[in-house]
């Protein structure tokens, strides 16, 4: 019997108009250096090399609706990323080009919205794990 082969998650990939100028705004937010550049592709990743997160230039990208309707683009996925203050964190998303999302569906989290629409949700954890 073969062994299963092992399987790494390197990375997830955002689709945008710009890869480069998606990767500026989530490598400003996250502080994660660059670790590849090249044209239509970028890829950031944390210090300790975990998992990173890698964009690519779509030409017909459609910004994604949040919260999806049958009639507007759906998103297909979203980032969960913990802070350890989200006021403070909020305020400096903001400051990058993200923007709140209307629909706030949990008291302790905030959904925004990066620079192209992809919804990414700032949390800060509670309780005995935090």
């Amino acid at each position: 019997m073969k062994p299963q082969p092992r399987f790494t998650l390197a990375a997830t990939t955002l689709d945008a108009p710009n890869a480069h100028e998606l990767a500026q705004f989530y490598q400003s937010l996250l502080g994660w250096p660059m670790q590849k550049e090249e044209p239509g592709w970028v890829e950031i990743a944390p210090p300790d090399g975990s998992a990173g997160l890698s964009f690519q230039t779509e030409p017909l990208f459609t910004r994604p609706q949040w919260p999806s309707t049958r009639s507007e683009q759906q998103m297909m996925m979203h980032l969960d990323i913990e802070v350890n203050d989200l006021s403070s964190a909020v305020d400096h998303a903001l400051a990058l080009g993200a923007t709140v999302a209307d629909f706030q569906p949990q008291a302790g989290v905030r959904v925004l919205c990066d620079p192209v629409g992809h919804p990414f949700c700032l949390f800060a954890r509670t309780g005995p794990s935090a």
